[in-house]
């Protein structure tokens, strides 16, 4: 009687799990378990964490400091904000005159808390944002009611991309202050880069609408020709002036989403702002994770590692497109980043032919995919109506090479059975 009681009037909300772990969940009654060799997971948010060829070998240990002990700066330390400003310059500012410095970055505990944090910093404004697009964008929209929602749809039509102009019209027509986005897009795999990227940043400048550009998958670019990583960093003109705030981190490109390492790029004033957010957020992150950091920053370590995830995953890949498409899975557009592929499933037997459908089928073979339609970002479930996404799913290939193609057989077995 009392626990009925107690449970009837709890002051607590009720929260959704968000994407992959709503997915986990869903597995989980039906006997999935984390770390269990019978199950494939190709709904996975994170890449392969094992030894790679040609990257350099995973750390063993850490070596801890007595000052390690101790409560950390809440920007991050010093020497970790200063190799994450070099890396930038390297990469992306050789020619500019403006550079980052320590100041332009802060350091938190993983991405989430990056954007939980720029959330908390921003004041009232009018946030653009596209769907589909990464799912915790919906609860951070929620949760900061000083933050004014506004949909910029992409549609499988135009390949999920919009036009630069048409973009700098919206920003213009709806007065959107700040715009937030991940860039390469998870889930859909495109990617915004020269000219078009370029467009972004100075559209950014002549609005002063400030760019929210999650860039946590900027080193997995497979673009023809491409041999690095895709950033605004390269078209931003003064880092102290230009609207335009950066999140990365060691999670995806470096394959260390277990030290939830992240990081925020952008003018000072900013950096400066999101500190004051996470000193009542967080209070800071771990100081000897962060000494780890600065090692796997190292330029000829960080561009071995990287060189390597973007040969491996680039096969990978292949593969994967491949292998969906001779099933009837279709992919607008021209994909060319993340560890993702987003593909239609509409023209598959029923009950394939839906996200929801095939992930539920698809536990019946021991694999995770993700419905396409939990990337439908919608704060506050205020767009009624079934979602345009409904049709599509997402397939993560993300773990190793093996691993996958045995899933994708299953999916294979899967599809010819229903027909």
């Amino acid at each position: 009687m009392l626990s009925d009681q107690v449970e009837s009037t709890s002051v607590f909300r009720h929260l959704p799990f968000m994407g992959v772990i709503r997915v986990n969940v869903q597995a989980m009654e039906v006997g999935f378990r984390m770390g269990d060799p019978d199950w494939i997971n190709l709904g996975q948010g994170q890449p392969e964490v094992g030894e790679m060829d040609g990257a350099p070998p995973r750390p063993q240990q850490i070596i801890l400091a007595p000052e390690d002990h101790a409560y950390g700066p809440v920007e991050g330390v010093d020497e970790l904000r200063e190799a994450v400003a070099a890396h930038y310059n390297r990469l992306f500012r050789q020619d500019h005159a403006s550079q980052y410095a320590a100041d332009n970055v802060a350091i938190s505990a993983g991405g989430r808390l990056a954007l939980s944090r720029c959330g908390a910093a921003l004041d009232n404004v009018r946030l653009g944002y596209f769907t589909p697009d990464y799912t915790a964008y919906e609860d951070l929209m929620t949760t900061f009611h000083r933050l004014d929602p506004t949909l910029i749809e992409l549609s499988a039509e135009d390949g999920f991309r919009i036009d630069p102009e048409e973009l700098d019209e919206r920003i213009g027509r709806d007065n959107i202050g700040a715009l937030l986005t991940s860039n390469p897009c998870n889930p859909t795999g495109m990617i915004i880069q020269g000219d078009e990227l370029s467009a972004w940043v100075r559209m950014a400048r002549t609005r002063s609408c400030t760019l929210l550009m999650d860039e946590f998958y900027s080193h997995y670019n497979y673009t023809p020709g491409a041999t690095g990583p895709v950033s605004s960093a390269a078209f931003v003109e003064e880092v102290d002036r230009d609207p335009v705030v950066i999140f990365d981190g060691l999670t995806k490109c470096f394959r260390y989403p277990g030290w939830r390492v992240g990081w925020v790029v952008g003018p000072r004033s900013i950096i400066r702002e999101m500190t004051a957010a996470g000193s009542f957020l967080d209070g800071g992150p771990s100081r000897p994770i962060q000494r780890a950091a600065v090692d796997i920053l190292e330029p000829g370590r960080a561009d071995q590692e990287t060189n390597a995830v973007r040969t491996t995953f680039a096969d990978k890949q292949r593969i994967t497109l491949s292998r969906l498409s001779e099933m009837g899975v279709e992919f607008p557009g021209n994909p060319q980043g993340t560890f993702y592929a987003f593909g239609s499933v509409r023209n598959l037997p029923e009950p394939l032919n839906t996200g929801e459908g095939f992930m539920n089928e698809a536990f019946k073979h021991q694999v995770l995919t993700v419905p396409g339609e939990y990337f439908d970002v919608n704060p506050n479930r205020l767009r009624p109506g079934p979602s345009p996404l409904t049709n599509f799913v997402r397939f993560s290939f993300g773990p190793p090479k093996q691993q996958l193609e045995i899933g994708l057989d299953r999916l294979a077995k899967m599809v010819v059975a229903s027909r």
